[in-house]
């Protein structure tokens, strides 16, 4: 009898040591992993709802301006719209990719969501502006030589209008350094080159 209660002791034992490993392992694992999600969560800041509003927004409206510049290094003329053409694709890429991850660590979702023909949330009146239309895009791809260059920097002004229109709105609700940031670089930026294009096509 005390044989077989000692062996009896020794299992229990055995089996507590084990699920003590495991429920150990299993825990650290899961402090690794919420350690990893609080390091990504670290590196962008809240945001509210117009925050997110902006990121939603301004995504595809840069790529709108991307894919006009591609037009302009496939139809342009001039050296200045290859210029600027190049200019405006190594400023919005990198933002394009930037208001991604923004909107991936918020846990948004990527375009806008609309219930009953209203935001899902409440955007403080954000809007896209400044957007071409597809017969616009149509007209510019089109269009040749140095009316392609007129047309494109023509578009292009209005399209940068209605981006620094955005940038000003987030500017009066936003509370995220990144996002007044980005916001503040979209103003100056294309303000400039809002004035470059109006000076080439008054020449």
């Amino acid at each position: 009898m005390r044989s077989k209660k000692l062996i009896l002791v020794g299992a229990t034992v055995l089996a507590g040591l084990t699920l003590a490993a495991c429920g150990s392992s299993t825990s650290s694992d899961q402090a690794m992993a919420s350690g990893d999600m609080a390091a990504i969560g670290s590196t962008v800041a809240p945001a509210n709802d117009g925050d997110i509003a902006f990121a939603q927004l301004m995504i595809p409206h840069h790529q709108q301006a991307v894919e006009m510049a591609d037009m302009a290094l496939a139809h342009g003329v001039t050296g200045d719209v290859l210029t600027l053409a190049n200019q405006i694709k190594a400023a919005q890429d990198p933002e394009i990719q930037t208001m991604t991850t923004w909107l991936t660590a918020w846990g948004a979702p990527m375009e806008m969501v609309e219930t009953d023909g209203h935001d899902g949330m409440d955007m403080g009146g954000m809007s896209s502006e400044g957007m071409m239309s597809g017969a616009d895009m149509m007209n510019l791809d089109q269009a040749e030589g140095n009316d392609f260059d007129a047309l494109w920097m023509q578009m292009m002004i209005q399209h940068h209008e209605g981006a620094i229109s955005m940038a000003n709105q987030v500017l009066t609700t936003t509370e995220n350094a990144d996002v007044q940031a980005l916001a503040e670089a979209v103003v100056t930026g294309q303000t400039a080159e809002i004035a470059t294009m109006q000076k080439l096509l008054s020449e």
